[in-house]
């Protein structure tokens, strides 16, 4: 079966060896969703859904830390939708991963509520405004709140958690307040969060963040992950990070 396209590449996972489907014209994978994937605490057996798969990328690092997961990505775009399934018929991993494409707002529509032990998602950033991007790029998608907003994500993550299920987002650390305020509202409870920043004399330009369903109040505030060491050389703990994804 050719899974490749025209215009499409692979790259190969270290650890896994596994093999993810990308178009360099549209958005690939960037090291926030390879942190996020390494901050996601995942057990065996878990029941994992990861909201706004793009290509597939946090399913695919997630299945090659532990095989006996089950992962259910959704996807709102078709085509990346499409890129996703065949990356997961490449590597063998239909038992594993499922695809489904449709509208986060509508999870409550295409998923059954409280099935998730864990729900992931590496979310739009950025506040659309109206002008400023196309709507209609793939791109402008990935990044902006386009097709869906910061309370949508919440709100779906919420509705699929199980009591105590766990809640894995990176997202900008200028919107905290907003993203608190988002969690509290749906019932989920921040318990971890780790700063990531550019250089350690740099302020934080990304944030990760663990809520748990229906827990009690009480956060712990992590060491920041630092990114580069100098320019071009990542520190240590990315390249070690990098190294088992």
């Amino acid at each position: 079966m050719d899974f490749i396209k025209d215009n499409e590449v692979t790259d190969t996972l270290k650890k896994s060896g596994f093999k993810i489907i990308q178009d360099r014209k549209r958005f690939c994978f960037g090291i926030d969703a390879v942190i996020l994937a390494d901050y996601a605490e995942v057990r065996h057996n878990d029941r994992v859904y990861d909201l706004g798969t793009g290509t597939g990328i946090i399913p695919l690092l997630l299945a090659g830390q532990k095989r006996d997961i089950h992962i259910t990505a959704l996807e709102i775009q078709a085509d990346s939708a499409d890129m996703a399934a065949r990356t997961v018929s490449m590597n063998g991993l239909e038992s594993v991963i499922d695809v489904v494409c449709g509208d986060i707002k509508a999870t409550a529509d295409i998923f059954p509520k409280a099935q998730a032990d864990v729900v992931t998602c590496n979310p739009p950033y950025m506040i659309f405004q109206h002008g400023k991007q196309n709507p209609s790029d793939c791109k402008a998608i990935a990044r902006h709140e386009v097709l869906c907003t910061l309370d949508d994500v919440v709100r779906s993550a919420a509705y699929l958690l199980k009591p105590k299920g766990r809640f894995y987002m990176i997202h900008r650390p200028f919107r905290l307040a907003e993203i608190f305020g988002s969690l509290s509202a749906n019932g989920l409870e921040p318990k971890r969060m780790r700063l990531v920043q550019p250089f350690v004399d740099k302020e934080p330009n990304m944030v990760l963040l663990e809520a748990r369903k229906g827990a009690n109040s009480r956060i712990t505030v992590e060491k920041p992950l630092v990114v580069y060491k100098n320019p071009g050389e990542y520190t240590d703990e990315i390249k070690s990070i990098y190294e088992i994804c």
